[in-house]
């Protein structure tokens, strides 16, 4: 295992890039647009400390119950797909609208935010991502740099609002982000391929 403040920045840095015009940024736009920003930043941060939860408590086990070549394989081959599926996805996907804010109103913005990411988020890539790093990671580092990302694209979606949007093509994000994803694939089947060979 590598130090957990390694896992940590390295988890922040994938995640980060992942989410940035991703739809749980979009959400928070649209919900940041009409609701206090201190709600929805907070339902965000609750929402994804559940998932990443979750996410770290499936990789963790599956990475005690498995051999470290098994896992690293696993690893190796969910970073390349998620690379892949990444950089072939069309730009009809980067154009999606984010869910309309204005039914919202009479909710609570705190329960409302929590509701909306964590099913939206629930299985997406990130949450699986989060599951593979913890498999052969620190989880706590992983679990923290994984909130913590998701909690500043969400807050970057909140206060920038719209104007960021426009000012970041989706379309770079979204390359940038599948190949840092196959960038992490090659590093862990290279790992894999040490522990087999070695």
């Amino acid at each position: 295992m590598s130090s957990p403040l390694l896992d940590l920045a390295q988890t922040f840095a994938l995640i980060l890039l992942a989410e940035l015009g991703d739809k749980s940024m979009l959400a928070c736009v649209a919900l940041g647009a009409r609701l206090r920003a201190g709600p929805v930043i907070l339902g965000a941060l609750l929402a994804f400390s559940g998932l990443n939860a979750l996410g770290v408590l499936f990789g963790a086990s599956v990475g005690a119950a498995l051999p470290p070549v098994v896992v690293a394989a696993i690893v190796a081959g969910m970073f390349l797909a998620f690379g892949a599926v990444t950089l072939l996805g069309s730009d009809d996907e980067d154009d999606d609208e984010a869910p309309d804010a204005a039914q919202t109103t009479g909710r609570s913005a705190l329960l409302t935010t929590m509701s909306l990411l964590f099913f939206a988020e629930l299985g997406d890539k990130t949450q699986l991502a989060v599951a593979a790093l913890s498999s052969d990671h620190h989880p706590v580092a992983v679990w923290a740099g994984a909130t913590a990302g998701l909690t500043l694209t969400s807050a970057l979606g909140v206060w920038a609002g719209q104007a960021l949007l426009t000012r970041l093509p989706k379309r770079g994000l979204r390359l940038a982000a599948g190949a840092l994803f196959l960038a992490f694939g090659a590093a862990a089947a290279w790992r894999a391929w040490s522990l087999f060979a070695g």
